[in-house]
């Protein structure tokens, strides 16, 4: 590297470290270029070394560093976010009593009750509606998927706390005694009486006529807020519960990437069996003894698992929360709004600010290295003459405070194509349900209620990840060569690529049955099973969307923490909640275009998404989720194959070590 106009000038402060790299006006100064301590420096760079050595090391030539920071910030923290504290803030002397497996079985705990309730809720709760609070089945269904939106969506909310006030472990605490709260309101609700309308003289014909007494506002305002402050809990468990278990595995360990990879595996097989006995048990509990102890079966599990929880929290590792990350972000925009006129090569001294040695401007988080990715944020850290002493983050930010942004938005992209997949499995939820009602369920003897069958997509995840590592991972791994069998990218891609295959097969057997029923003079007996036609012909698009979720939700959840910056983990794994809240949100919303566009009531036009189902056209609408999910996997294949991974390097600063990612 050349040294031509280089000028380094050693300041007069307490500290003999503080060092500012400056680049005088006149020298062929045309870009900021980015670090070069992959291709010109060793592995380890000792902070001990003399000044000049600096130049060519670990920031770069157009960096400056220095410890003169007037600002929230001070001197920066020397607290590394890599290094795992205890429970009261302080780091953890012996790792070895903390962490690992033992905890995350804890973690597992509360994770699958949890989801057991999401999907006790989700697959029960339109029945209720419609059942119990006799409202239609069409605004039911709207209203849960509605609850499933908000519940994902607003997960942003947790991720935003952990990551800067409260940390993981009192985000989940919190919520998941708010979740506690709501599904016992729902419990109370489908017991006592005067919450719900009124059940005598209402048989299934008084239901399909819409003549049974309908629920009084006050009663499904009461439902409605239960119901929601069920999801609110949700949204505080979600983004934060995959994160603080992979917290509690060491980075420096050579084993650290195995361990990661095998972790979200096992939480994922704890969501599925959550889903299992959410659709087997508790649909029994509720056939067997009434919805009061279906729900009541949840409120307990949830119980049990926040005792199982609490017990775990001296194994637990934490990580420092970083204070607000809205806030930096904000700080980052508003930075580079003031500097968009400042140009690169035209002030007397220009250069990247950031701070010296191993501090970090961030708490909880080590330094991130510049990339040449949104050069326009860059103009939030370049520090220029006439600053003077202005050192407000607001004016000028770190290096490692812009990285975090544009980290931020390169993501975007990945999760949002996951969106199409959550369009998909929210659909099945409701329409895969009104097929099975014209179906014949029985197995043998055994005749398996309609609302079991989405138990089948779980049972299929979870003989995937049974047998993920004896045969996915080596047949792979012959294939792609990489060491995990595929990397976090290539599982997203697979698992949305075999979600096409499952929707298509869905829209070529729904037309099949709606001509058999029209055939066999079951037109207008929408809720009548057939009796030659079985229901386990489902099987076929649930085991194929099973597939598809453990590849791309595994997958996901693994690349987001990964990549999402050191005080972002949360926020980084709520982009997950937050594209499965959008799938739901779309769904109700391409429900409600579908039946404007195809149906009207003055032309006796049947939507496509007729109540009878016979009647309606499912598979008109499962082709149109076919094409939307192809379109959808073209767009993700353009944005994974401009994605580059964060590298991480290993920078020794005076005898500890430092992950300087980039």
């Amino acid at each position: 590297m050349t040294t031509r106009g280089l000028t380094y000038l050693l300041t007069n402060r307490p500290d003999p470290h503080s060092l500012h790299l400056m680049i005088p006006l006149g020298e062929d100064i045309r870009e900021i270029k980015s670090p070069e301590v992959l291709s010109e420096t060793p592995a380890v760079v000792s902070m001990d070394e003399n000044p000049e050595s600096l130049k060519s090391k670990k920031l770069g030539m157009y960096f400056v560093e220095s410890d003169n920071r007037r600002s929230p910030f001070a001197g920066g923290y020397t607290t590394l976010g890599t290094t795992p504290v205890n429970i009261h803030g302080k780091p953890i002397t012996d790792l070895s009593k903390t962490g690992g497996w033992l905890a995350a079985f804890f973690i597992f705990g509360n994770e699958m009750a949890e989801r057991m309730a999401y999907f006790g809720l989700s697959v029960n709760m339109v029945a209720f509606m419609f059942y119990v609070m006799h409202r239609p089945f069409t605004s039911s269904a709207n209203a849960v998927n509605n609850f499933l939106g908000i519940s994902q969506a607003s997960s942003v909310l947790g991720g935003f706390l952990a990551d800067a006030y409260l940390g993981r472990y009192w985000t989940i605490a919190i919520f998941t005694t708010i979740y506690l709260v709501g599904l016992t309101g729902i419990t109370l609700c489908a017991t006592l009486k005067v919450l719900v309308p009124n059940q005598d003289e209402c048989n299934q014909l008084s239901l399909l006529l819409g003549n049974c007494e309908p629920a009084k506002p006050w009663q499904m305002f009461y439902l409605y807020t239960v119901l929601y402050v069920t999801g609110f809990g949700a949204a505080g468990i979600r983004p934060c519960v995959s994160s603080f278990g992979a917290d509690q595995f060491d980075e420096r360990s050579r084993d650290y990437n195995t361990n990661l990879d095998r972790f979200f595996n096992l939480f994922y097989l704890s969501v599925t069996m959550g889903a299992i006995v959410a659709f087997t048990a508790v649909v029994y509990i509720q056939m067997e003894l009434g919805w009061g102890f279906a729900f009541g079966a949840l409120a307990v599990a949830m119980a049990i698992s926040n005792i199982v929880f609490f017990v775990g929290t001296p194994l637990y590792r934490h990580r420092l929360p970083g204070g607000s990350p809205l806030t930096r972000v904000a700080q980052v925009l508003v930075a580079a709004f003031r500097k968009r006129n400042a140009s690169f090569d035209s002030s007397e001294y220009v250069g990247l600010y950031e701070l010296q040695g191993k501090r970090s401007a961030v708490k909880g988080s080590g330094k991130i290295a510049h990339t040449d990715a949104f050069r326009c944020l860059d103009k939030a850290a370049l520090r220029l003459r006439e600053d003077g002493t202005n050192m407000s983050p607001w004016y000028l930010c770190t290096v490692t405070q812009v990285e975090e942004v544009k980290i931020l938005l390169k993501l975007i992209p990945i999760p949002t194509c996951s969106i199409m997949l959550s369009v998909i499995l929210t659909e099945y939820l409701t329409l895969s349900v009104q097929q099975a009602y014209t179906l014949n369920t029985h197995m043998g003897r055994l005749k398996l209620p309609v609302t079991c069958m989405p138990v089948f997509p779980g049972l299929s995840i979870f003989l995937l990840l049974s047998l993920y590592y004896v045969i996915f991972v080596p047949l792979s791994r012959r294939i792609t060569g990489h060491p995990r069998g595929a990397s976090q990218l290539q599982r997203v891609g697979l698992g949305l690529a075999i979600s096409i295959v499952s929707v298509g097969w869905a829209g070529v057997f729904e037309r099949y049955r709606r001509n058999y029923a029209i055939r066999e003079g079951y037109e207008g007996s929408f809720l009548s099973p057939m009796p030659g036609l079985s229901a386990y012909w489902l099987l076929i698009q649930y085991c194929l969307i099973g597939l598809a979720e453990v590849f791309s939700v595994v997958g996901l959840l693994e690349f987001l923490y990964e990549e999402a910056p050191d005080a972002m983990k949360s926020i980084g794994s709520a982009y997950a909640a937050v594209a499965g809240g959008l799938g739901c949100f779309i769904a109700t919303i391409l429900n409600s275009i579908i039946n404007s566009l195809t149906g009207n009531e003055e032309k006796r036009q049947t939507s496509w998404l007729s109540q009878n189902i016979n009647t309606g056209r499912f598979d008109y609408f499962y082709w149109l989720l076919t094409a939307l999910s192809i379109i959808n996997f073209c767009v993700f294949l353009y944005a994974a194959r401009r994605y580059k991974y964060r590298v991480t390097d290993i920078v020794e600063t005076k005898g500890s070590t430092t992950a300087v990612a980039s």
